[in-house]
């Protein structure tokens, strides 16, 4: 028996109600947005009214909308948290992503459940494990491998959700808790205070100075639009955009690039994938993934379980931009450089200095080659010059860049009483509309004059691909026949609403059998007595609590993150090399308020950071 095509789901980031839209505009098959609360992006929440209409705009496609319920949640936010996602699915939510095992304990509607990415799922286990609890989604860890990725598509039913683009932590996610230990402010709260964003100075056992002042944990951004096809062929159905603080610019760019990159697979292999949301995307711009905010690129630990590429960005952890030429000669008031770029009153640029520093300026004339900074910049000759941030782009990008149009086909005839009108996309939806009446034949042929007049359908979602004109030579007055298209597609737009696909939470059984020891420690973010309960039907019998719920138990030599990222390995100093051991350990990385040590497990490949008290 031959199997049917696998939809194909491309899911982008939403910062607001509006970005949401634009993201459906451009192509995305779903979106994840934050809610009122209790997301892991603190400073993206938003209305249910404003998800209700992310919802209503999102189903006229197909599309879908997930709310991001993925924080821990403590004892006194049960009830509010559980009333939330009542108000979620009332809204038309389709899923909600979650952390904390306490929702699938709530009294809550049968909303899909999607295992967030914050509950660190690495092995086809812990997949298995999640997916019998009741998960409709499954998010693996963003560190893993095309083979170990391939493992839990094999182990699991539902969908399995991977990160293809965007900013990356460099801890497991779930598995950080350096931004609690140093500031109070918990990443399993949505508050991280991105402490790997910042510049420390490396040093041995000796306290020698081995690397100074540099950006030691920055991760470049993650960039698998290369890999995209080997994904697919892995068993992944949705491929995921990080970015929900991102703006709409960046939102527009980024899945206008996905989707075209998709569409190519899907497109080429009809009998093996299907786009998973309605309509087609026309662009007024050609999507380029350098033009949007990235640290530089990685593919991560896509194809190596130790690559050999660079992963992190040690000297900045911000946005350089496209390298556009060198300096060619620096004026008293402008700079001439050596480019074939066009460049751009406004435009924004930046270079290194002498001590590896990023410096940016801003453009405020330009003239050929020539650019007028808006402050006295003298820069050597020869020195690169980067722009991150295009003014003639941000423009155009700015306004309306997309359109998307799902096809229908119209049939015109005439009935015993008058005449009707029969609508059908290609999803299959259909509508008809008819109009009774006495029509007189027409002295002139009609059908040209009937075709413009049904081919306007505004600004709807639909655009008419066939008409079929069998109503013959009778003459049917304009308004009668924009009334009847008009009636028809609003007939139409309802008959979708009416059967958008929903997917509901799986069936799980009572208790499913934890894939790990039946001790459960502080990351395995237990914070109330809900997740508790979960955990001991499943069978665990001691449980410590998140550190959240006690920041006092955290002490000198706590684990604080948990990564796939080694720095020795980046510097090209491993352990198991003879250049590793010019690195006598243990080392420590600190700044002017941190200090943690690092410990190295060759044997699982892994970095550990732990807290080093006093602080600094």
């Amino acid at each position: 028996m031959t199997r049917p095509p696998r939809p194909i789901e491309l899911l982008a980031p939403a910062r607001n109600a509006e970005i949401a839209i634009e993201a459906i505009k451009h192509g995305a098959d779903a979106v994840y947005i934050g809610p009122p609360h209790n997301g892991a992006r603190a400073a993206a929440a938003n209305s249910i009214e404003e998800l209700a209409a992310v919802a209503d705009f999102a189903h006229k496609y197909n599309a879908r909308v997930y709310a991001t319920v993925n924080t821990i949640i403590y004892n006194d936010e049960l009830r509010r948290v559980e009333r939330m996602i009542r108000d979620l699915y009332r809204a038309g939510i389709d899923a909600v992503i979650v952390q904390d095992m306490a929702v699938l304990r709530m009294d809550i509607p049968p909303i899909a459940l999607h295992a967030s990415t914050q509950c660190d799922i690495r092995t086809p286990e812990k997949a298995r494990f999640l997916e019998a609890a009741g998960f409709s989604q499954i998010v693996p860890a963003r560190e893993l491998t095309l083979d170990e990725t391939e493992r839990i598509c094999k182990a699991v039913s539902v969908p399995v959700e991977v990160f293809v683009h965007g900013a990356l932590c460099v801890s497991y996610s779930g598995d950080c808790y350096a931004s609690l230990a140093a500031t109070g402010r918990s990443a399993n709260r949505g508050e991280c205070a991105q402490l790997c964003r910042m510049p420390y100075t490396l040093t041995d056992k000796h306290g020698n100075i081995l690397l100074e002042n540099r950006h030691l944990l920055s991760l470049r951004d993650l960039n698998r639009s290369g890999a995209l096809a080997d994904l697919l062929a892995a068993g992944v159905s949705s491929f995921k955009i990080e970015g929900r603080l991102k703006d709409a610019a960046y939102v527009k760019n980024v899945v206008a690039a996905y989707r075209m990159a998709l569409d190519s697979i899907i497109d080429s292999n009809p009998e093996l994938y299907t786009r998973s949301s309605s309509g087609r995307c026309d662009y007024s711009f050609t999507p380029d993934l350098n033009k949007s905010f990235n640290r530089g690129y990685t593919s991560y630990f896509t194809k190596s379980e130790a690559p050999s590429t660079p992963m992190a960005s040690f000297a900045s952890p911000k946005w350089i931009g496209e390298k556009i030429g060198t300096v060619k000669a620096c004026r008293h008031n402008y700079i001439e450089l050596d480019t074939r770029k066009k460049l751009t009153n406004g435009d924004g640029m930046g270079y290194f200095d002498t001590n590896d520093r990023f410096i940016g300026f801003r453009v405020n004339r330009a003239e050929g080659t020539r650019v007028f900074p808006a402050t006295k910049t003298t820069i050597p000759a020869g020195t690169p010059i980067y722009r991150n941030s295009d003014k003639a782009w941000t423009d155009m990008i700015g306004g309306q860049t997309a359109i998307r149009l799902i096809d229908i086909a119209m049939t015109l005839r005439a009935t015993p009483s008058g005449i009707a009108l029969d609508i059908q996309d290609t999803d299959g939806c259909k509508a008809t509309v008819s109009v009774d009446g006495d029509f007189q034949t027409a002295r002139t042929t009609q059908h040209e004059r009937r075709k413009e007049t049904l081919e306007k359908t505004g600004y709807t979602c639909f655009k008419v691909s066939a008409i079929d004109d069998t109503a013959g030579n009778i003459f049917i007055p304009a308004s009668v026949l924009t009334g009847l298209r008009r009636d028809s597609i609003a007939a139409l737009e309802r008959s979708r609403a009416l059967h958008h696909r929903y997917t509901y939470r799986n069936k799980a059984p009572e208790a499913p059998e934890l894939p790990t020891g039946t001790t459960l420690t502080y990351r395995d973010n237990v914070a109330n007595t809900l997740a508790i309960d979960f955990y001991t039907e499943a069978g665990a019998t001691a449980s410590e609590p998140a550190l959240e719920c006690n920041p006092q138990s955290i002490s000198d030599g706590t684990i604080v993150m948990n990564t796939r990222y080694c720095l020795r390995r980046e510097c090209g100093k491993c352990l198991r090399t003879a250049e590793g051991r010019q690195w006598q350990g243990p080392l420590s990385i600190s700044n002017d308020n941190y200090a943690f040590r690092l410990e190295f497990d060759c044997k699982q490949c892994r970095m550990l950071v732990k807290t080093s008290f006093p602080r600094r």
